[in-house]
């Protein structure tokens, strides 16, 4: 932590998200007004005193929507990872440890997986399930697992050669105790670097499907289902587009510098 913290990306980046992430936990104080609270006095204002971002196509204060919309695409960036790493490293350290059928099967399947993009699968799981927070957290992390179980297979059959494992399974010590006590730990930073870099894919793939109508469902805002709103109003309305994007940027790059400055700290070949 003493390294990462003299990082100035790691900084920056842990400042950017550590700013979301108080906007969104304390978003009910800090939000200026209800966020799904229609004025039809003040339909598409420009940005001014009483409101900052202004407001959109149904009075309401995009400030307020801004903030509340960092719960969502917060929330699906740190639960689908969440998924993502508790499916797809323990079937990973399976494939990569005992190999075998169960690393023929693990394989081939991730592999038949990943043959798909990304967000074209977390589209199609998220059309399937239908259109909620909840469906689009489980698409994007049930997409994201295959990530997670090549390299934590890579990483397990590089430590499974170490002479420590060796000597653990002379004396005796059970296979799950050895997957958990000495390799799970050797395998962890690698991991922790992709799962910071994926959330910020899954804060994009969440503002993705809520553009398209398969994310969290309106009135609840969202980034994405605020990009779709703005868009044919982008000549007379600009404001209604440029900061959930905003937001939306800024996260993903935040998520990117921790990414990028836990890699350089954890990777003893930098």
């Amino acid at each position: 932590m003493a390294r990462l913290a003299k990082e100035p990306a790691a900084l920056i980046g842990g400042f950017i998200v550590l700013f979301f992430v108080t906007l969104a936990v304390f978003a009910p104080s800090i939000a200026p007004y209800d966020p799904v609270a229609s004025d039809w006095s003040a339909v598409r204002l420009a940005p001014e005193l009483a409101h900052p971002f202004g407001t959109d196509d149904l009075g309401r204060d995009i400030l307020s929507r801004v903030i509340f919309g960092a719960r969502a695409s917060l929330a699906a960036g740190f639960i689908s990872v969440v998924i993502a790493v508790a499916v797809g490293v323990p079937l990973g350290l399976i494939a990569g440890y005992f190999g075998s059928i169960a690393d023929v099967v693990i394989s081939r399947l991730a592999d038949a997986v990943l043959a798909c993009p990304f967000l074209v699968l977390a589209i199609a799981l998220a059309a399937f399930l239908g259109p909620s927070l909840e469906n689009t957290m489980i698409a994007i992390g049930v997409s994201a697992v295959p990530i997670f179980v090549r390299l934590a297979r890579g990483q397990t059959l590089s430590v499974r050669e170490e002479d420590y494992i060796s000597a653990a399974v002379s004396q005796g010590v059970s296979h799950p105790k050895i997957l958990l006590a000495h390799v799970l730990p050797n395998i962890m930073p690698p991991i922790l670097v992709q799962a910071t870099l994926t959330t910020a894919i899954a804060v994009l793939a969440e503002a993705s499907l809520a553009f398209l109508g398969l994310g969290q469902l309106p009135p609840a805002p969202s980034w994405g289902s605020m990009l779709d709103a703005a868009r044919q109003f982008l000549l007379d309305a600009p404001w209604m587009a440029v900061f959930p994007g905003l937001a939306i940027v800024a996260v993903v790059i935040g998520f990117n510098l921790i990414g990028d400055a836990l890699n350089d700290v954890l990777n003893p070949r930098m």
